[in-house]
């Protein structure tokens, strides 16, 4: 049974990677990444180092946190949540997409739950709430966080337009943010792209 399974250790890579060099050190957690993620990172002149899923990170030095996608249940990532949660205790900056987003809600202390219909395709659209402009976006999940776990030190930050789901999290105070859909848009629009500028200006600061 898939639902029960942790696919994310099927996915994930084998042993760490560097790609770049730059004077910001981010690591990225390999949850079944697509190519097309890593590519749009290599953009940034920074130090990329891809970990797996279940490499604990947090006692080396960085300055920024990337989660990827990857497939099912989030649940079955507990390994990757605790060591989220140490991450998450150094304050620095955080950015995850897909999957990584139900990471995150859970490392925060929210619960997710499983979409009665999953969000397929390229043109799912979404509103920020800050903002209150719609983009359409590029989905492939079956799992949204529960907004009504969500602790007070956190907010929506996009809404699915069609079934009202959380597609994005922000905290109040720290640099942490994630999304449900995929802005480096491979295949896909390209609407939510300035969201990897964000997070490298963050680590940046």
């Amino acid at each position: 049974n898939p639902l029960l399974e942790n696919l994310v250790s099927k996915v994930s890579i084998a042993s760490r990677k560097t790609y770049g060099a730059g004077k910001k050190r981010v690591i990225v957690v390999d949850c079944g990444m697509k190519e097309s993620i890593m590519r749009q990172l290599q953009r940034y002149p920074l130090e990329l180092v891809r970990v797996p899923y279940d490499e604990d990170f947090t006692e080396e030095e960085y300055d920024g946190v990337f989660l990827s996608n990857g497939p099912g249940d989030p649940m079955q990532c507990a390994v990757t949540v605790e060591i989220l949660r140490k991450a998450m205790r150094k304050q620095k900056p955080i950015f995850g997409i897909c999957l990584g987003s139900q990471l995150m809600a859970l490392a925060a202390g929210a619960q997710t739950y499983k979409l009665k219909f999953g969000h397929r395709g390229q043109n799912q659209p979404c509103i920020d709430l800050e903002s209150q402009r719609c983009y359409i976006t590029s989905q492939n999940h079956g799992y949204a966080v529960d907004e009504a776990s969500l602790p007070a030190d956190w907010k929506v930050l996009f809404r699915n337009l069609n079934d009202e789901s959380i597609e994005g999290i922000v905290h109040e105070s720290l640099p942490f943010m994630a999304v449900q859909f995929h802005p480096e848009a491979a295949p896909g629009p390209t609407d939510t792209r300035f969201l990897f500028e964000q997070f490298y200006q963050q680590i940046m600061q």
